[in-house]
């Protein structure tokens, strides 16, 4: 598989919009392993991060501040729709080449951010909601290497949490949701 963000960003927005696909009225009260989020707060949150990224792919500035509500009307088809626009962002020529809006970071670190995004929170959801998740070993290994990098400035911002330990042996996907700050094993209370 390339390695290039528009591409990542079809295999992680394909897992994360199946997930949104199967959440029922009655789980959005739900916890979620990302603990100040339930949710429906999360999918909210996540709508917010499709969207908003599709302007620093343009290297426009986008608006994290204000957080709208989008899960009205037809929001599960709204956000697939939203999730093909993203991918189409990060597709035009020179998404990933030198930096991003008002962030000011590397526009491929901004295209990691947005494929972690819709990864560990795709899986964030997928555990709250008893569903299915596997991530493409190919996006984990790249988000790996790239939230290794990330992670104290993460921190220090809280976007990550502090680290869980796990086991020698965890898997890449359990190494970096414990990297985030999430513990690998949650499970619904």
């Amino acid at each position: 598989m390339s390695d290039k963000i528009s591409t990542l960003l079809e295999v992680a927005a394909d897992r994360a919009v199946t997930v949104i696909r199967a959440l029922t009225d009655d789980q959005l009260a739900a916890p979620t392993p990302c603990s100040e989020y339930d949710v429906h707060a999360l999918a909210d949150h996540l709508f917010q991060v499709v969207v908003n990224f599709q302007a620093l792919a343009a290297k426009k500035d986008a608006d994290f501040g204000a957080a709208p509500e989008h899960l009205t009307g037809e929001w599960r088809d709204r956000f697939a729709d939203e999730t093909l626009r993203l991918i189409k962002a990060w597709d035009a020529p020179g998404a990933e080449e030198g930096t991003s809006g008002a962030m000011g970071l590397p526009s491929r670190t901004v295209g990691a951010m947005v494929l972690g995004d819709l990864t560990v929170h795709g899986w964030d959801l997928a555990r709250a909601t008893g569903q299915p998740y596997e991530p493409d070993a190919a996006l984990v290994a790249m988000l790996g290497e790239e939230f290794a990098a990330l992670a104290p400035t993460a921190r220090s911002m809280g976007m990550f949490g502090e680290p869980v330990p796990v086991a020698e042996d965890a898997s890449p996907f359990d190494v970096l949701l414990a990297a985030t700050g999430r513990d690998p094993h949650w499970t619904r209370p």
